[in-house]
C-alpha cells in the first residue's frame, strides 16, 4: 500500500483528464486492477463502467462538476458532483484502488459535501448504489447517508453501464442531510 507524501488538492477536472480519468474509474471497478481495492464490481459486472465521452459530458455540464484529487501530481480520485435543485447528486466516485482503504475517500467525501453547501446551497447529497454492494453501502452508512428503499432499474443490455453477471441488480437511492 503507497503512503500518501503530501495531503490531498482538489480541482475541477478539464478535458486534458479525461483519458486519466476513464483509467482510474475503469481500475477502480473492474477487471482484475480493481481487486486490490475493496470497491471492485469485478465480479457482478463485467466491460467498462464509463467512457471518454461520458467522463467529458460530466466536465462539459453547466450544472456538474467533475472534482479531480491529485496527490503527488498525478489523480489518485475524482467525484461528480451534479446540482439538481434542492439537493446535489453524488457519482462517479472513484479512488485508486492501491489507496483504498487509507482515509482518502472520507477525505474526498467530506470535501464533496463541503463544496456543494458552499457552492449551490443545498441541504442535501443523493446517490445511487447497486443495492447488492451492502460493503459500499455500509462504507456510506458509516458516514450519515441513509437508505431510502427507492429502487431504480439498472440498465440491462446498455453496455455502457457494463455487462451484468447476475439478473437481480438495481440501484437504491442514498441520502444524506447536509450539516
Amino acid at each position: 500500500m503507497e503512503t500518501p507524501a503530501a495531503g490531498p488538492t482538489f480541482r475541477d477536472a478539464t478535458d486534458a483528464d479525461v483519458d486519466v480519468l476513464v483509467a482510474l474509474i475503469e481500475s477502480a471497478y473492474r477487471g482484475d486492477s480493481s481487486r486490490a481495492g475493496w470497491t471492485t464490481e469485478a465480479d457482478i459486472l463485467q466491460g467498462r463502467r464509463t467512457d471518454p465521452e461520458g467522463v467529458l459530458e460530466v466536465i462539459k455540464s453547466p450544472d456538474s462538476r467533475l472534482l479531480a484529487v491529485e496527490q503527488d501530481g498525478r489523480i489518485v480520485a475524482c467525484c461528480q458532483l451534479e446540482h439538481r435543485g434542492d439537493h446535489a447528486y453524488f457519482g462517479m466516485f472513484a479512488v485508486s484502488p492501491t489507496l483504498q482503504g487509507a482515509g482518502l475517500g472520507k477525505t474526498v467525501m467530506a470535501e464533496a459535501e463541503r463544496r456543494v453547501r458552499e457552492t449551490w446551497g443545498v441541504t442535501e447529497m443523493h446517490m445511487t448504489v447497486i443495492s447488492v454492494r451492502d460493503d459500499l453501502i455500509a462504507w456510506y452508512e458509516r458516514r450519515g447517508y441513509r437508505r431510502t428503499g427507492k429502487m431504480s432499474p439498472f440498465p440491462y443490455g446498455d453496455e455502457r453501464f457494463g455487462i451484468p453477471q447476475r439478473d437481480d441488480l438495481q440501484f437504491e437511492l442514498l441520502v444524506k442531510k447536509l450539516g
